[in-house]
């Protein structure tokens, strides 16, 4: 009886657990082209809140493991702030990690970086940057005046490179000089 009592508790926990849970399917997804940005404000890997600064043009997102270290280990190879230089900010989202994961293994990581790294870390808060989303790639959402002007998605180190590329900063300078 006790091993049965045992056995019922934990499938419960781990029924419990899900994380293809359903409370999240009837969220608004947030990055849609012609959406504004404005009130993304997350913590970076430290604990320091930032919003997006006026004059970010791309946001790089990574919503699983092997995107965000393809990202990680490219921003990780240049200058400490070469994102900064090139008006870009690079969001992980690390809801999906057990807390106990996050708290021992993820984080500590995360402090390791030289770049700043903006944190998904509540499923809630995740679930609309995610909707209708390819998770399994890296998503890079251009901005101008904090709305999106165009999303895509990439794979490879080569194309993050030419997707943070100083020649669309270039431009974008222009745009922006043009439209104040």
């Amino acid at each position: 009886m006790k091993n049965i009592i045992l056995s019922l508790l934990l499938a419960l926990t781990f029924i419990g657990c899900n994380s293809k849970s359903d409370e999240n399917k009837n969220v608004e997804p947030k990055l849609v082209v012609g959406k504004s940005l404005t009130d993304l404000h997350l913590k970076d890997q430290f604990g320091k809140e930032h919003s997006l600064n006026a004059d970010t043009y791309k946001i790089v997102f990574a919503f699983d493991k092997e995107p965000a270290h393809t990202c990680n280990d490219f921003f990780n190879t240049q200058k400490p702030n070469y994102l900064q230089e090139h008006h870009v900010q690079f969001v992980a989202d690390v809801s999906a990690a057990p807390s106990l994961i996050r708290s021992l293994f993820i984080m500590p990581g995360l402090k390791d970086f030289k770049h700043i790294v903006l944190l998904l870390d509540d499923k809630a808060t995740a679930a609309p940057y995610r909707k209708g989303i390819d998770t399994t790639k890296i998503v890079i959402v251009t901005l101008l005046n904090k709305k999106i002007t165009n999303i895509k998605t990439i794979t490879t180190t080569e194309q993050l490179k030419k997707a943070v590329a100083p020649v669309i900063n270039k431009v974008m300078d222009s745009v922006n000089s043009i439209t104040k």
